[in-house]
């Protein structure tokens, strides 16, 4: 509903485009506050650009402001919190949406990129929770707008959870995020706070910069690019709002007009001798009779998804 989230002030990483800019834009128009934090970088992470934040700040008007500098750093992370509380009195919503790209097989991997992608992708999302979430308990105990609020939403990944070819580093970030996401649920369940996780299935750059390995990677990156970000926005606008108050710990999934609610690991199966410990021996036959039925299938975040999505 329009104006649900007056009074409210959000920070999305990443928010100058793509899903980010939609997310900012669902929210700024239920009425939130909004800061842009986006340096305007490539999608590899390299250079910068701070117009980028700036102009969609400035494409929202009132009530946004940008801010340019990388946050994945402490310093920075704390400075673009501090912004949001001083400019807007505090701080209500997190959303850790950017993300740079620099796949590779992991028998031709680089260790910098992979350090770049985790210290961008998963660091960074870690010290703006590290430096918002005292904000948002303190508001929280002191009943700000009216009982206790704060809401995390973190953009996740298939990849995290399916994993991809080549995607070593920014799979292991998503799925570090999902980890994450589990934990602050956690760590903040008593103050009213919730964190979910959201995979988006969206027309990005992250897609368009898929380099298709066969013609299923094929299919399914024309897919992606027909769908809409607006659609991911809209379920991290329901997510930050009042009606979802008392979800938390969860893993979605946004694609196009279909919503998915994924199950979380957990055992699926069980092996117990009470007689003597387990043996490489005995566990063989153990295994294929109990576990073999089980097993996960070594399919990617491509393949599982590449069907016709609901536009």
């Amino acid at each position: 509903m329009a104006g649900e989230l007056a009074g409210r002030v959000a920070l999305i990483s990443g928010g100058g485009r793509g899903i980010g800019r939609a997310i900012a834009e669902a929210l700024h128009g239920r009425g939130a506050a909004v800061v842009i934090a986006d340096n305007g970088t490539s999608i590899d992470g390299l250079g910068a650009d701070p117009g980028v934040a700036a102009a969609a700040a400035k494409a929202l008007g009132a009530r946004a402001l940008a801010f340019s500098e990388s946050i994945a750093s402490p310093s920075a992370a704390r400075a673009a919190v501090e912004l949001a509380a001083k400019r807007f009195g505090g701080l209500d919503i997190l959303v850790n949406n950017a993300a740079i790209l620099r796949d590779a097989f992991i028998f031709k991997g680089d260790a910098g990129d992979w350090d770049a992608v985790i210290r961008n992708n998963l660091s960074a999302a870690y010290y703006l929770l590290a430096a918002a979430t005292p904000h948002m308990r303190e508001a929280s105990k002191a009943g700000r707008g009216g009982g206790s609020w704060g809401r995390i939403v973190n953009i996740v990944s298939t990849a995290g959870f399916y994993g991809n070819y080549g995607q070593a580093s920014y799979g292991s970030a998503k799925g570090g995020l999902v980890a994450l996401s589990r934990i602050a649920a956690l760590d903040l369940a008593r103050n009213g706070i919730t964190s979910n996780a959201v995979a988006p299935f969206a027309a990005t750059r992250v897609s368009e910069a898929i380099n298709p390995a066969n013609e299923a990677e094929a299919q399914y990156k024309g897919r992606a690019l027909k769908l809409s970000a607006k659609h991911v926005a809209s379920f991290v606008a329901y997510l930050a709002g009042p009606a979802a108050a008392k979800i938390s710990g969860q893993l979605f999934g946004v694609r196009g007009r279909e919503v998915f609610l994924f199950s979380q690991p957990r055992p699926a199966a069980r092996l117990v001798r009470t007689d003597a410990d387990w043996t490489a021996e005995s566990l063989a036959p153990a295994v294929a009779a109990e576990f073999a039925g089980h097993f996960t299938e070594l399919a990617t975040d491509l393949e599982a998804f590449n069907s016709e999505p609901v536009v």
